[in-house]
């Protein structure tokens, strides 16, 4: 069975961390992070043609220091706030990284602004999932030659690994008119070519040492500006937040399924839908202006 939890606040998602790993302090944490935008912390500053970047001075205006880093946010990312609950160093981005360096035993971020579950989400912009775990992959190399292989699967077994992956599946392919798979699919077959894709790739994880995930849901995105723009209220589209809703769904079962699949396996889906969708509905509750009712 799946645990899900619904948080109310990013401080929630530590302790989601923190109930996750056995390790006995900080200095035995170690995170590995998959993901796009909301959790990049400079990759695509090291990819010459990523269309993709957030290295402009408006980004990064309340991060450390004022100055963008590679966050798509005017300060930190998820993955930032739940290290330093935890303690530890927000993981650095893997192509900051030498193959050599012994940061790799501390943990990584793999994620990419612009990437998806499909391999042709965001094609000029990112490090796909698919492209992500590759580097894992690497990674774990890496660490058994600077280890061996005993303590390096140790490392790999014990370490936790955050997922926030399939939002730029939708809105940078699927909800494009332009795009293939828009006109190719149904939403049922789309979202079918999600779930069957994620299921292969966490399986990879698993099969390179992951054992304790958190697989993040997807947000209400029928309510972000390009979605909004396309009503004629600039309100929330209600049929593209129920297709988000049926994916999460889908998404929580493949979770449960592979908790009882894979030995040893401990995932957690971690339900942010609602708590972000009321921040939406009710905003006043947050010091927010109130906002315009879906359509």
């Amino acid at each position: 069975m799946a645990i899900a939890l619904q948080l109310p606040g990013l401080a929630f998602a530590a302790l989601i961390l923190a109930a996750a790993t056995s390790a006995s302090s900080a200095d035995a944490l170690v995170t590995f992070v998959f993901g796009d935008s909301l959790t990049e912390v400079g990759n695509n500053n090291y990819m010459q043609y990523s269309l993709a970047k957030s290295n402009y001075p408006w980004y990064g205006v309340d991060y450390a220091g004022g100055q963008a880093t590679g966050r798509f946010t005017n300060g930190r990312t998820i993955g930032d706030i739940i290290s330093e609950k935890l303690g530890i160093s927000s993981p650095p981005p893997y192509l900051s990284l030498s193959q050599n360096d012994d940061a790799l035993l501390k943990g990584v971020n793999y994620a990419s602004g612009g990437a998806g579950i499909l391999n042709d989400t965001g094609l000029y912009f990112r490090l796909s999932f698919d492209d992500q775990i590759n580097n894992f992959a690497t990674t774990t190399q890496k660490i058994k030659s600077k280890i061996g292989e005993v303590a390096a699967n140790k490392l790999c077994n014990e370490a936790t690994y955050f997922i926030g992956i399939g939002s730029n599946d939708y809105v940078n392919n699927f909800l494009q008119p332009f795009l293939q798979d828009g006109q190719q699919y149904t939403h049922d077959e789309f979202m079918e070519l999600l779930i069957s894709t994620f299921d292969l790739q966490l399986s990879r994880l698993y099969q390179l040492g992951a054992r304790k995930m958190i697989i993040h849901d997807l947000g209400p995105l029928g309510c972000i500006p390009s979605q909004r723009v396309k009503s004629k209220k600039g309100q929330c589209l209600t049929r593209v937040n129920q297709w988000i809703q049926e994916f999460n769904y889908k998404a929580q079962n493949l979770v449960a399924s592979l908790n009882g699949r894979l030995p040893n396996a401990k995932l957690i889906f971690a339900d942010t839908y609602p708590a972000v969708l009321d921040l939406i509905d009710n905003p006043t509750t947050y010091g927010k202006p109130k906002s315009l009712n879906s359509e």
